[in-house]
């Protein structure tokens, strides 16, 4: 068989297209393992379908990426600057979650290197150790989420009277963020951090807000969904 086909990914004969396959088949497993345990341990609610397809894919790819390069210093400096056109638009809304990415990673690298036992026990601690982190987060008091809230209100008014009894009937802890103007200058934009109490509602708050006499204007958002 020629050299071409023999030895396609890294440099030396004695790898042969079989062991590259069963590498990127392990990779695949392990991959897919990474998002089995991001499944399990992650906090959110919802957990997004193509973020755990993009676990399983990374993997695969490093572990190819990682054949490519072999023990070529050039190759590597090459692939380097190829693959830094790539670009990543959408936020990563968590850190946890940008850890799972290089969890990923690591293990396709480790594959691809023919590290095997290191991606194996690479996989078992860090999954024990993000089980764990689950189990003690789980443990702790639940905090509410921080909300954005924002309000608008014509000018005349004293904003903390106006609004002071509503807010901290539904929040238990706010911050005033900004303070701009609106309309021509002809109203103000408030926005406050805040917490929602245990009791209180988002649609209960902001309907209040809308029935206080002075005001235009009112909304709340979950802080960090205005990236997504």
């Amino acid at each position: 068989m020629p050299d071409f086909l023999t030895a396609p990914f890294v440099n030396g004969p004695h790898v042969t297209p079989l062991d590259v396959l069963i590498r990127l088949l392990v990779a695949l497993v392990l991959g897919g393992a990474v998002a089995w345990i991001y499944r399990h341990t992650s906090r959110h609610a919802e957990v997004s379908s193509s973020f755990t397809v993009t676990l399983v894919l990374l993997s695969v790819l490093i572990a190819i990426v990682t054949q490519v390069i072999g023990d070529n210093v050039a190759r590597a400096f090459s692939l380097v600057g190829a693959l830094s056109i790539v670009r990543f638009r959408t936020v990563v809304r968590d850190t946890q979650d940008t850890a799972y990415v290089i969890f990923a990673v690591v293990i396709g690298m480790a594959v691809g290197a023919k590290n095997l036992w290191v991606a194996a026990l690479g996989l078992g601690v860090c999954g024990l150790a993000a089980y764990l982190m689950m189990l003690r987060v789980k443990s702790l008091p639940a905090v509410p989420p921080a909300v954005v809230v924002g309000v608008r209100v014509g000018l005349g008014h004293d904003l903390e009277s106006l609004l002071a009894a509503t807010l901290d009937a539904h929040l238990q802890e706010r911050e005033l963020m900004s303070v701009g103007t609106a309309k021509q200058g002809i109203a103000l934009d408030i926005t406050y951090q805040a917490r929602l109490r245990a009791t209180g509602s988002a649609h209960e708050l902001v309907k209040s807000l809308n029935h206080i006499n002075g005001v235009q204007a009112a909304s709340l958002q979950r802080r960090g969904f205005e990236e997504n």
